[in-house]
């Protein structure tokens, strides 16, 4: 079943307000049609049956009367008719007489006859027959006994047709309708108002809302007025007020505590510069002292060496977060570059490297290797070997770029650690909390990739294992 797109507020609102306008409008129109028409109804009928009884009780009656009589009466009562001249009939028992040629009427009813035998003051129906509308109406003739109205039998009708009165209801019908129509388009305009007034608040939450996305936390709204909008103009500075408190407070300490972890590297540096030195001459050593002094020896260098490299991470992250890192770019050989990084690290039966002959890019060849041996480590510690390094370029609207993916044969990575592999301390199994790692290899490689202005993305192959993605500028702007 096609669903149809939801209609916009200002669409809803003059909608809304058409409805209304038009329901009012049909409404009146309907009220005043009726009340009009009950009026001219009424106005006619009374004041037939009115002229009829007038007639009659100005006129002596004979009883029995005669035909000619009673004829000639039928007539003159016709052609006084109001408010137009009517078609009267008149019975007296088997004596039937009329203003036309026929003596009786096809629109006079049985209803009519009775009501009027039983009614002294007049009884009067609306007929309506093929197209035409007649009003009927009836009166019997009285005499006076004793203070009181007698029926003499002589029964008067009157027929009209309410062609006139019809044609000035229809004209009613026509008016109101040509009434509503402008009134309908006049009601616009103020709907279009009514739609703007609402519409500028929400328009302008809306804009606030969109700058207060993109972090302009100092983005207040211009309240106006005392009605609902303002109030929620008001709610809306007060909740972004709040947030700006609660983010600046989050800043500072954020601040203070990258302050703290930049200052403790540094100072615990240098002292651990100096326990390398007397680790590695007590190493030296180890051979020659008993087994377990030598297992207590070395396990002292290996954790003395993991507190090092921990803390030279630190210190890297602490120049990132304080923005102090740069590009040293240099033009060098790819192949070059990736066979220097693992022949430093002794990895050079461990990785098979593919690399398009003769290469170059401009990059910073420190932080190059800093990415690809975390890459690599991670990858040779976790997945297992041989770890694979390819290199290819891709051409993008913004120029040429260098696509570095290493893969391993490992496990690969779960997915829901995929989402926080890049994040700051972040180990996915709780039994390599002990591992070599600082739990911030892969979070300053995401800081340099981003330094040369790429990206890196982590995936599991197809075949399994975990593959990573660098994707850098060729030439990278510092």
């Amino acid at each position: 079943m096609k669903r149809f797109a939801p209609l916009g507020l200002r669409t809803r609102l003059i909608a809304g307000f058409l409805l209304v306008a038009a329901i009012s409008a049909a409404t009146t129109a309907a009220l005043t049609y009726r009340e009009a028409r009950r009026a001219i109804l009424t106005q006619a009928q009374d004041t037939a049956v009115g002229t009829l009884r007038d007639q009659l009780e100005k006129r002596p009656i004979a009883l029995p009367p005669q035909k000619a009589a009673l004829q000639a009466m039928v007539n003159d009562i016709a052609a006084r008719g109001k408010p137009r001249p009517w078609t009267v009939f008149a019975e007296y028992g088997s004596l039937q007489v009329s203003s036309v040629a026929s003596p009786t009427s096809t629109v006079i009813t049985k209803s009519l006859q009775q009501a009027a035998r039983s009614k002294a003051t007049g009884s009067f129906q609306r007929v309506i027959k093929g197209d035409s509308v007649y009003l009927t109406f009836a009166m019997p003739a009285v005499f006076d006994r004793y203070d009181t109205d007698q029926p003499s039998g002589l029964i008067v009708y009157g027929v009209m047709d309410l062609e006139v009165e019809s044609a000035t209801v229809d004209a009613l019908v026509l008016a109101a309708r040509d009434g509503a129509l402008p009134a309908l388009a006049v009601a616009l305009i103020p709907a279009l108002l009514a739609a703007r007034s609402v519409l500028r608040p929400v328009r302008d939450l809306r804009h606030a809302a969109r700058r207060m996305g993109r972090g302009e936390l100092d983005t207040r709204i211009t309240v106006k007025g005392r009605d609902e909008l303002a109030d929620l103009a008001r709610t809306f500075n007060e909740s972004a007020g709040a947030l700006q408190h609660s983010v600046d407070e989050l800043q500072q300490a954020e601040a203070r505590a990258r302050r703290f972890a930049a200052d403790v590297s540094h100072e615990l540096r240098t002292p651990l510069a100096g326990m390398l030195a007397v680790t590695e001459v007590l190493d030296e050593e180890a051979a020659r002292l008993d087994p377990d002094t030598a297992s207590a020896l070395r396990l002292v260098s290996a954790e003395t060496g993991k507190l090092a490299t921990l803390v030279d991470d630190l210190m890297e992250i602490s120049r990132f977060d304080a923005r102090a890192a740069e590009l040293n770019l240099d033009e060098v050989d790819l192949a070059e570059t990736i066979g220097k990084t693992l022949e430093r690290r002794h990895w050079q039966g461990q990785a098979a490297v593919t690399v398009p002959p003769g290469l170059r890019a401009r990059l910073d060849p420190r932080r190059f290797d800093v990415v690809l041996a975390n890459l690599v480590g991670n990858g040779l510690r976790h997945g297992g070997g041989p770890v694979r390094v390819s290199v290819r370029t891709e051409d993008r609207a913004d120029g040429e770029w260098v696509l570095t993916e290493v893969s391993d044969r490992g496990p690969g990575i779960a997915p829901e650690v995929l989402p926080h592999i890049f994040d700051r301390f972040y180990k996915a199994d709780a039994a390599r909390r002990r591992s070599a790692g600082s739990g911030l290899g892969l979070a300053i490689t995401l800081e340099n990739v981003r330094l040369h202005g790429g990206t890196i993305h982590a995936a599991n192959g197809p075949a399994g294992g975990a593959v990573f993605t660098v994707e850098m500028p060729r030439e990278a702007q510092a």
